[in-house]
């Protein structure tokens, strides 16, 4: 007999791995709602003294990443009207991130350690890129999550791996509640072996008088 509390007990990886998948289809839905948000990204340039930004969004119907320049930072919401450009999400070809995108390869640009982090590209189209550098790590979690998610690849980011681990471990606990103080087995009890006969299973298609 195992303790209901260690979770390397068989019965709690067992749990743990059931939960998985309705775990991961909750993060893969909130990745997408948040880039349906859309965020503020600031603009790829040498001269970091003018500052300029440009807003990209989700489509509710998750078929078009809509984007477009704005004249300041906007921490809120962009509607889809003002945003002039736009890329079809069935022609994303790849995500690429880091020293892959085409921005990163520029002279320079791997110098700088923090941008390096946080830059990652969409191949549209043949050999087209959208090029971004995310404000921050959560949100490059968030937008390169969100984007494998579309392409129906696997989420990575370390965002996700947390998520998983703390979402997966509130479930475990909620359902555990009304075991509390009782002991799991390690392995499931046999199943009884069928009667041999069904006789005292009421018939209620008889008519009584």
């Amino acid at each position: 007999m195992l303790s209901q509390d260690d979770p390397k007990s068989r019965p709690m990886l067992e749990l743990r791995e059931k939960l998985q998948p309705e775990v991961i289809e909750l993060i893969k839905q909130q990745r997408l709602n948040r880039l349906c948000e859309g965020t503020c990204f600031r603009k790829i340039s040498a001269r970091r003294r003018q500052d300029k930004f440009w807003y990209c969004r989700l489509s509710p119907n998750h078929k078009v990443l809509h984007y477009g320049d704005i004249e300041e930072f906007s921490q809120g919401q962009i509607s889809h009207d003002s945003l002039q450009e736009k890329v079809t999400v069935a022609d994303i070809k790849a995500v690429v991130t880091g020293k892959d995108c085409p921005h990163m390869r520029e002279k320079g640009a791997l110098k700088n350690k923090e941008p390096l982090e946080l830059a990652f590209s969409i191949l549209h189209n043949s050999d087209e890129y959208l090029n971004f550098i995310a404000p921050d790590k959560h949100e490059y979690c968030i937008w390169t999550d969100g984007l494998n998610a579309l392409l129906g690849k696997e989420m990575t980011s370390e965002l996700t791996k947390s998520d998983m681990d703390t979402l997966v471990t509130m479930e475990l606990k909620l359902r555990l509640l009304d075991l509390e103080n009782i002991q799991i087995p390690d392995v499931p009890p046999p199943v009884p072996k069928e009667p041999s006969t069904y006789d005292f299973v009421y018939d209620f298609s008889q008519q009584h008088t």
